[in-house]
């Protein structure tokens, strides 16, 4: 159990039976690109309930829902069903929604989706190069009246244009999710991955996510991640990361419990208002919960 209250950026719930919802990544025969087998998560109903009841004894202030619908005809039906677990358990504290920001109607959506209390984000799994798609990033800049964050799949490849963007919309919070998901542990990757950090810590605007780290380290441990993540707080300095499990598709390499001790672990040499910062503070105040 956490010796502090845990506030969790990246979890994932989602329901199967309901028509109006769709997860592309969860149906029977899809294999995850990256992952591999990602069978033994692909139940019917991944709920507030059931996330609660899993992580009941760990210390869980609270946690910000990212977008799990994949290939949903309409992604505010999942902030919907998502608004209604939070009213009815507490849980999600906040919400990261879906939204095509290069769409036509991406003001409307985001209308929309702000019809819920608890959205506080935006994520958008983009296509090609679209980072530096025109469209694209004009869609992204309507988040900044909203006081939305964006939160971004990317590698240490991309980071350079990350940082770019993140200038040219510096009303925008970026947050890089999984801390840049590295793909690989050997050690000219980890020489890329702390450039491409680096280059990226450079905007303000960029903030770190820690979090994912099993998922290409299937067989972690408390060192084999300590370098990781002691170099997302090193880069982009305590304020700017927050932490999260991404849960529970990292249950595939651990348990919940096992990624909670072994942050606190590597981030205990720090002080305790700067742990604390990690565990809960930056999450509250990005995040607005």
């Amino acid at each position: 159990m956490a010796q502090r209250p845990f506030v969790d950026t990246h979890v994932h719930y989602w329901d199967l039976k309901d028509p109006k919802l769709r997860y592309a990544w969860l149906e029977r025969d899809w294999i995850h690109p990256i992952l591999g087998n990602i069978d033994a998560i692909k139940v019917l109903l991944y709920s507030a309930d059931q996330f609660v009841a899993e992580t009941r004894f760990q210390n869980v202030a609270k946690v910000v829902h990212v977008q799990a619908a994949i290939g949903i005809e309409d992604p505010v039906e999942e902030t919907k069903w998502l608004q209604e677990q939070a009213d009815r358990t507490g849980f999600p504290h906040g919400i990261v929604a879906h939204r095509d920001l290069a769409g036509a109607d991406a003001a409307q959506t985001l209308e929309r989706h702000r019809g819920y209390a608890n959205l506080r984000g935006i994520r958008d799994f983009g296509q090609g190069d679209y980072l530096n798609d025109p469209a694209w990033r004009r869609g992204l800049g309507l988040l900044a009246e909203h006081d939305l964050v964006f939160c971004l799949d990317t590698t240490w490849e991309s980071m350079a244009t990350v940082r770019d963007l993140a200038r040219e919309q510096e009303d925008v919070l970026i947050c890089m999710d999984h801390a840049g998901f590295p793909r690989s542990r050997d050690d000219e990757y980890f020489a890329n991955w702390r450039k491409g950090m680096a280059a990226a810590a450079e905007a303000p605007n960029v903030l770190c996510k820690i979090s994912g780290l099993g998922m290409c380290d299937t067989a972690w441990t408390v060192d084999s991640i300590r370098p990781w993540v002691t170099a997302c707080i090193e880069t982009f300095g305590v304020e700017r990361c927050v932490m999260g499990t991404n849960w529970p598709v990292d249950r595939l390499y651990s348990s919940y419990g096992d990624v909670l001790n072994a942050y606190e672990t590597i981030i205990s040499e720090l002080g305790e208002g700067e742990q604390e910062a990690l565990f809960s503070g930056n999450a509250e105040r990005i995040f607005r919960i």
